[in-house]
């Protein structure tokens, strides 16, 4: 005895000319439908989500436009050679900047001359020789809380360490040892990251040739890591040009007449120069235009020195 099909299954097969049936069209149909839709959803969301992230490049990019456009507009005229090459006068109100220029450049690399070679060894102590374990998620946290704090917080253990306990005094080695440990955590990090980016065959081939993991490290991986860490020192270079309140209490004075002959004496500062000109000058409103035109060349500075360390990497990256 047969059985007979239902409608539905008698429409959803194909017929003997290989045909198919109406219901199943209807069905492959709505189908492609749905996959139209999901497909032009998702699309929509990557459309919007890029629209979102241009617009935010924009948003930055007009920004630092304007903040550079507006500089320019009110201190390029006070940029001439005098300004650039003498010493303020006259209460600050005429003169130059040259040892405020001078005073940046010792902090800056002070600063990177001490964090750099103790960032770089924590980096490969924590990626290459500690294993994970509680101590080290506990450093590791240690280092991120410190990237966050705020810098004045560094100005006042620089004062009350450096500058008191140590007896530095307000010096440039007591204001580049702050500003090398303001700068370390975010040295440690970039570095870490540079080491973790090498492939792990690298090491794998060098220990496979017979070589120690101490020449694995410093023949092998330091060399391919070495332009990723040099981005630790560019934003440690930008970050300790432009602080204030971590050199204010440990290494820069309102004004000097003689340039540092030591690493024991005071210093001036393009930052904290701005700082001093905008607040607490004889004449603020007569010295506007030279507040202006240190910001300029402290902008100016900063990119400079980046600029420099961007094309060593770059050079490095074509070496490896």
């Amino acid at each position: 005895m047969g059985f007979s099909k239902s409608p539905r299954e008698s429409s959803s097969v194909k017929n003997p000319a290989g045909h198919v049936e109406p219901q199943a069209q209807r069905t492959l149909s709505s189908m492609r439908q749905g996959r139209r839709t999901t497909f032009f959803m998702r699309h929509l969301f990557q459309k919007g989500f890029f629209g979102i992230f241009r617009m935010a490049a924009v948003i930055n990019g007009a920004a630092l436009l304007v903040v550079v456009g507006f500089l320019l507009y009110n201190g390029v005229g006070a940029i001439t050679w005098t300004f650039l090459s003498q010493a303020p006068m006259d209460s600050m109100t005429r003169g130059g900047i040259f040892p405020c220029i001078i005073g940046t450049f010792l902090l800056s690399f002070g600063a990177m001359f001490i964090a750099f070679p103790w960032g770089v060894a924590s980096a490969i102590y924590l990626h290459e020789y500690a294993g994970p374990g509680r101590t080290v998620r506990i450093i590791r946290l240690g280092i991120n809380n410190l990237a966050g704090v705020p810098s004045v917080v560094f100005g006042l253990f620089g004062l009350a360490f450096f500058v008191t306990w140590m007896g530095m005094g307000v010096s440039v080695l007591a204001g580049a040892l702050t500003l090398g440990a303001l700068i370390l955590p975010v040295i440690i990090g970039t570095s870490e990251e540079a080491l973790r980016s090498v492939p792990s065959t690298y090491r794998e081939a060098s220990l496979a040739l017979g070589a120690t993991k101490w020449q694995t490290i410093s023949r092998v991986v330091l060399p391919a890591a070495f332009p990723g860490m040099l981005t630790g020192s560019i934003l440690g270079i930008s970050r300790a040009a432009g602080e204030t309140a971590a050199i204010m209490f440990t290494a820069a004075v309102f004004f000097t007449p003689h340039m540092p002959s030591s690493i024991l004496d005071p210093v001036m500062a393009l930052p904290y120069h701005i700082y001093v000109l905008a607040t607490a000058g004889t004449d603020i409103e007569k010295t506007r235009p030279l507040q202006y035109g240190t910001a300029l060349v402290l902008i100016a500075l900063v990119l400079g020195m980046n600029l420099i360390a961007i094309l060593y990497r770059a050079r490095l990256q074509k070496k490896h």
